[in-house]
C-alpha cells in the first residue's frame, strides 16, 4: 500500500502539485522583488532630537507597575491629549506587564506635555520614566555596562 501511494504522488515540484508559502518562486530576484515596494524611513538629515514615527510620536513609559492595567495608563496619559495606542508588553509565564509601555500620540506637543508631567510621576507605587522612543543622536550607555569600559 505504501508503494501505490508513493506512485499517485508527482514529485515535488512537478505538474500538479501545488506549492504554498513563500521562497518556492526563484524566478524573482531580490531587487525586482523590493523596486515596487514602499518604505517610509527617518529622514537622514533630521536634526537630533525626537522622531516621528510612521504613525505618529511615541513615548516610552518604563517602571510601570506590574500589575497595572491598559485603563490605568489611559486614564494617567489622556490628560495630556488624544491616545491612539497603547502597548503593553506582557510575560508569557505569568501574564503581568514586563515593565515599559509604548504610547502614541497624534502630534508632538502633546507627548512632550505627557513627558515633562510624568517623568518621575508616581503611578501605582512606581516611578516612572517616561521618554521619546525614537530619538536621532547620540548612543547614551549607562549602567553597569557602560561603567566596565
Amino acid at each position: 500500500m505504501a508503494d501505490t501511494m508513493e506512485e499517485d504522488q508527482p514529485a515535488r515540484g512537478g505538474a500538479g502539485y501545488k506549492l504554498k508559502g513563500r521562497g518556492h518562486n526563484e524566478t524573482q530576484n531580490m531587487e525586482e522583488r523590493y523596486t515596487r515596494a514602499r518604505f517610509t524611513e527617518l529622514d537622514p538629515k533630521a536634526a537630533q532630537g525626537p522622531s516621528k514615527s510612521v504613525e505618529g510620536w511615541v513615548i516610552f513609559v518604563t517602571g510601570v507597575h506590574e500589575e497595572a492595567q491598559e485603563e490605568d495608563l489611559h486614564e494617567a496619559f489622556s490628560e495630556f491629549g488624544e491616545v491612539k495606542n497603547i502597548f503593553m508588553n506582557l510575560d508569557r509565564q505569568t501574564g503581568f506587564v514586563k515593565g515599559y509601555a509604548l504610547i502614541e500620540y497624534a502630534s508632538k506637543a502633546e507627548a512632550q506635555a505627557a513627558i515633562d508631567a510624568m517623568n518621575g510621576a508616581d503611578l501605582l507605587t512606581q516611578k516612572l520614566k517616561v521618554d521619546y522612543a525614537f530619538k536621532k543622536g547620540d548612543i547614551k550607555r549607562g549602567g553597569a555596562r557602560g561603567a566596565r569600559r
